[in-house]
């Protein structure tokens, strides 16, 4: 133990005052980190530091000490560079002085802006500003209004603010327009050429109700071949992906513009589409009945699920129909109503599709691969795009046989590009960190269930635990802990395989009208069948014999493309969440001071997070709102319990909530604990608390009253119980010099 703190101490005295670089990561507190680029601990910036620095800067700072937790704290040396992103904010007038707010709280400071920089914004409207002076120790930033956004109340504005809050490319540039506009508007004899003709082919696309591009197409059909012990028997699964790579040729525009964007941005009502329209809802989405290029790996798999064989080719097809999920799922559950009646031609195939991916989910089952039933949800608006309602999306059986086929699809690009020892993108998911793994097992142990995960944990381990537990009460906070144990998927040329599938080797094949990884596959495959080798850095198909295997640059490239669709990957998640939170803070504006039922789906050290019943919109009970008493988190068990009482608080748990506060700029709900003395147990519908007068604050106001009335009853309980006659006394001042008309009985 002693040479344990001697050596942590020797760490700790090695990095006081060294120098790191890192992004300056700003709170809306003031306060602020350096995420270094090293990826040790975070350095806390103190508001002072953030006075010269914003939010996303790259800075050298140094270590000047550590606190009591051994938390290093940071000061800043230099600027390396800072982002010429325009900051969205506000414009406000106040005093005679012109000012932006950022939208983004983590900048932490307001922008002067000069009456003569503020083009022709009014006071109140959302703007694009531009830096044209830093901030200081002793001065704000400067800045001039770049562009008008318009009102914050106009149709759409959260999108606006978050395309350019996450510096999402929005606009194609005039070269991929204007190439864009040159593309032919249907497939060309000279297109057809090398390529086999499936227009025969039954292929069918199954997407949703809201669908506009189409890139995947499915058919299958029972299959027997050979005899004797050799025989095979089962089906041939035909996945047809658009052939989007016969258009989109390396460093041409459209393929700089996909690249920087590398993936599709999905909002509630509108689509940043990676791709120009003309390709994305035209030449390139699978429309029915239309003759279009495609990428087809054809399947042939066994009664047991396994891929016998597969081979990749270059064709031709013509989607036979357009079904959705909902009318695929209706004609599954019943082949003789009205549904079926309209496809009674394409019936058969579906019952083909049904029968095959019964056999890859026992495949699936088999391998361990981990499947959580989780409630996804769908923001429906109005015409002026605020919350109609939330419904949640059911997974029927029509999205999982879609799934399974991309799964297959997906696993035999993955297997036969490694084959042929070729750089790609895989889709890599590890197993969980030391120090999650650690977390989870601490977790298991603490419940008693008699399950655990290995030190070397399989997929099979989290899906038996899953599946044992499925009934239990508490199985949703099992299963939310399962999940959160495990890493985040990537792109990455290095296969370390997919945790979560349980695939030694998985990549992306199925969708390159919305997914720049996918498209690259695609360039290679095609590469390999043509005999040549795909480089990604001149773009160009070389002979495979003359190519250079390994080569230093092709590696570093590979490994920063990567990177760059992982990362946008992730900015399009948070662009995503931003908006959908921002909707869901505006729709809660309307409700505040009304009552839900809700569950408990996270446990943290400050507090519950709730989702409310039929909302399904999530917000936060303070740890301060959960009664006059400490609360302690316990990290193994992931729950919060009342020293005095031993209340527990754990995911799943059901609660009872108020509405309390709405942050619009910060994207945060507030709820207020309901408890089951107020009014009983949790009502069927949303019952209004406070009246038009008063408002969500008076009524607030008023709780807070009853609240420390309360605790002002039990110190007066404990002082009869200490001193009966000054109790007495006490009571007797406060009730006007009137004595009780009966002395309280002692318990």
């Amino acid at each position: 133990m002693k040479n344990n703190n001697f050596s942590n101490a020797t760490q700790v005295s090695n990095e006081l005052m060294s120098e790191v670089e890192g992004t300056v990561q700003g709170h809306r507190d003031g306060h602020g980190f350096l995420v270094r680029d090293d990826r040790q601990p975070d350095l806390y910036l103190s508001p002072q530091e953030m006075r010269a620095v914003l939010h996303r800067d790259r800075v050298k700072a140094r270590v000047i000490r550590y606190d009591r937790k051994g938390r290093p704290e940071g000061r800043v040396l230099e600027i390396i560079e800072r982002k010429k992103a325009p900051i969205i904010g506000r414009l406000l007038h106040e005093s005679g002085i012109w000012l932006v707010a950022p939208e983004d709280k983590r900048y932490g400071q307001d922008i002067m802006v000069p009456k003569n920089a503020i083009a022709n914004a009014t006071a109140g409207q959302v703007v694009a500003i531009e830096l044209t002076e830093p901030p200081s120790l002793y001065s704000q930033p400067m800045g001039r209004v770049s562009e008008v956004l318009g009102e914050i109340d106009d149709p759409g504005m959260e999108i606006e603010i978050a395309v350019r809050k996450y510096e999402v490319p929005h606009r194609f540039s005039p070269e991929t327009l204007s190439q864009a506009a040159g593309l032919p508007d249907k497939i060309r004899a000279v297109d057809r050429k090398d390529r086999i003709d499936l227009t025969d082919v039954a292929l069918v696309t199954i997407d949703g109700e809201d669908a506009r591009d189409f890139d995947d197409a499915v058919y299958c059909e029972p299959v027997k071949l050979g005899r004797g012990k050799g025989a095979f028997e089962g089906w041939r699964l035909v996945v047809a992906i658009a052939d989007v790579s016969h258009y989109v040729k390396p460093g041409e525009p459209i393929d700089e513009d996909a690249y920087e964007r590398a993936t599709s941005v999905y909002f509630p009502r509108r689509v940043i589409p990676m791709l120009p329209e003309k390709l994305s809802n035209g030449l390139c989405s699978l429309n029915p009945n239309e003759d279009r290029l495609a990428m087809v790996c054809d399947m042939l798999i066994t009664a047991g699920g396994e891929i016998h064989a597969y081979q990749f080719f270059p064709a031709v097809i013509c989607s036979h129909a357009r079904f959705t999920y909902n009318e695929v799922a209706a004609i599954l559950g019943n082949t003789r109503g009205p549904e079926a009646a309209r496809r009674k031609d394409l019936v058969p195939h579906l019952l083909h599709l049904h029968e095959v991916y019964r056999a890859l989910l026992k495949e699936r089952s088999k391998r361990g691969a981990v499947d959580f039933e989780t409630t996804e949800t769908q923001i429906v608006c109005d015409d002026n795009g605020r919350i109609e309602k939330i419904v949640p999306r059911t997974r029927t059986e029509a999205h999982k046989l879609i799934e399974e086929a991309m799964l297959a699809a997906n696993v035999c690009s993955a297997d036969f590009i490694a084959q042929h020892k070729h750089p790609s993108l895989y889709r890599v998911h590890e197993g969980p960190t030391p120090e999650k793994k650690t977390l989870l097992q601490n977790y298991l142990k603490a419940l008693g269930l008699g399950l655990s995960v290995s030190d070397d944990p399989k997929p099979g381990e989290f899906q038996a635990i899953a599946a044992a537990t499925k009934d239990r009460p508490d199985a949703m906070q099992i299963h939310s802990m399962l999940l959160r144990s495990m890493q985040q998927a990537i792109y990455t040329p290095i296969n370390s395989g997919h945790f979560g599938l349980a695939y030694e080797a998985y990549t992306h094949f199925t969708s390159p009208i919305r997914r720049y990884p996918d498209l690259l596959v695609h360039r290679v495959i095609k590469a390999l069948l043509h005999g040549k080798r795909y480089s990604i850095v001149t773009g160009a198909l070389e002979p495979a014999s003359k190519a250079k295997r390994g080569s230093h640059t092709e590696e570093e490239t590979w490994e920063v493309a990567g990177a760059h669709c992982s990362a946008n990957e992730r900015r399009a998640d948070e662009a995503s969440r931003d908006v959908e939170a921002w909707l869901k803070c505006r729709f809660m504006r309307e409700h505040l001071g009304e009552e839900y039922g809700g569950t408990v789906t996270a446990v943290t050290s400050f507090g519950l997070f709730v989702t409310l019943d039929g909302l399904y919109v999530e917000g936060l009970i303070h740890i301060t709102e959960l009664g006059g008493e400490y609360f302690k988190f316990d990290e193994a068990r992931q729950e919060l319990r009342g020293e005095r009482s031993g209340v527990r608080y754990t995911v799943g748990a059901r609660v009872r909530v108020q509405v309390s506060r709405v942050d619009l700029d910060g994207r945060k709900i507030d709820f207020r604990m309901v408890h089951e003395g107020d009014e009983g147990g949790i009502p069927a519908r949303p019952r209004k608390v406070v009246d038009k007068t008063g408002g969500a604050a008076a009524e607030l106001a008023s709780v807070k009253g009853a609240d420390r009335a309360a605790k002002a009853g039990t110190k007066a309980a404990k002082g009869r119980s200490a001193h009966p006659v000054r109790a007495a006394k006490t009571a007797a001042r406060k009730s006007g010099g009137k004595p009780p008309a009966k002395a309280p009985r002692r318990r």
